[in-house]
């Protein structure tokens, strides 16, 4: 790795933000990195934060029991939007996050998670400059809350091997081609070492 591949990380003004690896959407297929992959990985650098002084947020996406808080747009391929109510613990963390006490948790309405919560007010009062980017999925979630970070002036480093989409093209396109313009793409191991 070339020295300008290289990055550095101060704990103290950097957060993890994590979109929805909750049990409704870690249970889909996804691609090109399995699931428990994503949530391994995404466990590795919260530990790894938390025990430097970090801070770390936990994204999820919910929508009241009759759905009136959804979006629904009218657009070409409606198929995405679902009908009726999810289960009931289609919202909850999976366990395998390891999400402590002291972690940040938010829920969002929508793809991105700025918009319409507290995310940027509890980053700018805790000296957060620095978000590290992961989760599920790559082309919605976490693109969405990735083009409102950079829109609000914050470094961003994204996990690329903490996150996936529902196909690999899908996954490529967006960590390939939307990323590299908002900020740096790492792998979990060089993100962690960067914290060391």
């Amino acid at each position: 790795m070339a020295d300008t591949d290289r990055i550095t990380l101060a704990p103290a003004a950097t957060a993890l933000v994590v979109i929805d690896l909750q049990k409704g959407i870690v249970a889909r297929p996804v691609e090109p990195h399995a699931a428990a992959d994503v949530v391994a990985n995404a466990a590795r650098l919260a530990d790894a934060l938390r025990a430097k002084g970090g801070f770390v947020v936990w994204v999820t996406v919910t929508y009241a029991p009759d759905l009136r808080d959804a979006l629904r747009p009218e657009s070409d391929d409606p198929g995405w939007l679902r009908s009726g109510a999810p289960p009931a613990d289609w919202a909850e963390l999976v366990a395998e996050t390891g999400a402590r006490p002291g972690d940040h948790r938010l829920v969002k309405r929508q793809w991105g998670a700025f918009y319409g919560t507290e995310l940027d007010l509890q980053l700018r009062r805790r000296g957060i400059t620095t978000i590290v980017l992961c989760g599920i999925s790559t082309c919605f979630g976490v693109e969405s809350t990735a083009r409102d970070a950079f829109e609000r002036g914050y470094r961003q480093v994204f996990a690329e091997d903490a996150m996936a989409a529902m196909t690999a093209a899908q996954h490529q396109h967006t960590v390939g081609n939307i990323f590299p313009r908002l900020g740096r793409v790492r792998r979990t191991a060089e993100i962690l070492a960067a914290l060391a």
